[in-house]
């Protein structure tokens, strides 16, 4: 399985490393042995919306070649869902089999169209921007409609990353990741 974390300024950095954290287990305790992921944005480094600084490993690149692309949330969603480049750019994930995202990363998921006639989630701050792109929006840590998978708020990132692997491999590995994390909160 071969991931792209897409980043970009003013991201909310624990969005992102919550479920990047919980799914490269999947690499690290040989569960998926072929699993790879890069970063990507649309620019060669990104500004969290603390001020951290992270290089990126692709610029642009065409998201179609992706399994799985994962969005984080943060305030610069508002306004990337009108930046005809950036959606543009996302768009080519049309057909990757794993839509992820969370927070309002959901709202680039919906302006991109990958979530018309799907029940999502996002930050209970931010349930009302998402209802124009789905079916409807509900309050849960993590949920999947499809091939489309979201979490809520910020922290809800390690519970999505863990319900992904509950998913995509089972109950066992997901404990095992769970354990390793020291994360007690997530129920199976």
């Amino acid at each position: 399985m071969k991931m792209a974390f897409i980043l970009f300024d003013d991201m909310t950095t624990l969005d992102f490393s919550g479920f990047h954290n919980a799914v490269t287990w999947l690499k690290k305790r040989n569960i998926l042995d072929d699993l790879t992921w890069e970063t990507c944005s649309n620019k060669q480094e990104v500004k969290d919306d603390r001020g951290m600084v992270i290089k990126v490993d692709r610029v642009f690149q065409d998201l179609s070649e992706y399994d799985l692309i994962f969005i984080p949330g943060g305030i610069a969603t508002r306004s990337l869902i009108h930046d005809i480049e950036f959606m543009t750019w996302i768009k080519t994930a049309q057909n990757v089999k794993y839509k992820v995202s969370v927070c309002t990363g959901a709202l680039l998921l919906g302006a991109a169209g990958f979530t018309k006639g799907k029940t999502i989630t996002t930050n209970p701050l931010a349930l009302d921007l998402l209802k124009p792109y789905c079916k409807d929006v509900v309050k849960v840590r993590a949920m999947r409609d499809g091939d489309v998978f979201t979490g809520g708020g910020i922290t809800a990132s390690i519970d999505l990353g863990l319900f992904f692997i509950e998913t995509i491999t089972n109950s066992e590995s997901a404990q095992e990741i769970q354990k390793l994390m020291d994360y007690p909160y997530y129920k199976l």
